[in-house]
């Protein structure tokens, strides 16, 4: 007869069936997202730092930080498969660490705005900061509840359903927040487009335009936009079947989507990281940091 899970003391294959993800999770793969995650949390304190960038730095690095936390809880689900703590970690941490990607995004559009002509904008610069950043919180909140409800409901279905729905809900809050600001980034380009016959571009703002590393600065921020969207509809697509549904349980499947997933949020922090405001465009962020540079 199998073992049922109340007898698994050894970490074998008939064992590990009984586990959410009924597989040991990649101890070198884990390790790596660790180590990358780290590196990219230590340079967005140093940048925030040396520059003087306070939101920006503060959203890359918690959003780092929860990813570190959430593979490290996932290094120690391969030593500890059966253990709870650890999978409550890497849940909790993982969801809710895009959000904080997103949040930097949200706050470089205000300085866009700023600088390109706010009369081409739906909204005035700081109010998408107060908008998006205020959606953004709520997102989080409803994926962190949703998370901690999932990760202590134990073998309670009815509290582990609850903690799902209410993590997708978060999830597919932030995809509707990521729309909404992706339409308005759109039609403030296409306004301000349109406006160059009678309103062209000068000064400061055409000195950015004319810039390869401002045009880095965007491919950065739209390719960290990219991947944050892209990461949120997949969380959606695997959530559907609550914790341990055959998708998890497919080790093949599973790991070919996780890697979309881990590679998504790779791509992010590194574009946010490597293609960095005070690194390609310092202008960008006022006088404060132009002075910044320059010392």
């Amino acid at each position: 007869m199998a073992p049922g899970p109340q007898f698994c003391t050894d970490i074998t294959p008939e064992c590990l069936k009984y586990t959410i993800y009924g597989y040991r999770p990649n101890l070198g793969v884990n390790a790596f997202f660790v180590a990358f995650f780290a590196v990219c949390f230590a340079a967005n304190i140093w940048l925030g730092i040396r520059y003087r960038i306070k939101g920006y730095a503060i959203a890359l690095a918690l959003g780092c930080l929860a990813m570190v936390l959430g593979y490290l809880g996932r290094l120690d689900l391969y030593f500890r498969p059966f253990d709870s703590i650890p999978f409550q970690a890497q849940v909790c941490c993982l969801i809710i660490s895009p959000a904080f990607n997103s949040a930097a995004v949200y706050l470089m559009l205000k300085y866009l705005v700023e600088l390109f002509g706010p009369e081409c904008s739906i909204l005035k610069p700081k109010q998408y900061t107060i908008v998006f950043v205020t959606a953004d919180i709520i997102s989080l909140v409803l994926q962190a509840t949703g998370g901690g409800i999932a990760a202590t409901a134990g073998s309670d279905k009815d509290m582990l359903e609850l903690g799902n729905n209410i993590m997708m809900a978060g999830i597919a809050f932030q995809v509707v927040t990521l729309s909404i600001f992706a339409i308005l980034s759109v039609l403030f380009l296409v306004r301000r487009i349109a406006a160059r016959p009678v309103d062209p571009l000068s000064g400061t703002a055409l000195e950015a335009w004319r810039s390869m590393r401002f045009r880095l600065f965007l491919f950065g921020l739209i390719t960290a936009f990219t991947a944050i969207y892209i990461r949120c509809v997949y969380r959606i697509a695997e959530m559907r079947g609550g914790w341990g549904n055959h998708l998890m349980k497919d080790e093949i499947a599973f790991i070919i989507l996780e890697g979309l997933h881990n590679s998504m949020m790779l791509i992010a922090t590194l574009a946010q990281t490597a293609l960095h405001p005070c690194l390609l465009f310092p202008s960008l962020l006022g006088p404060q940091m132009k002075s910044s540079t320059k010392a």
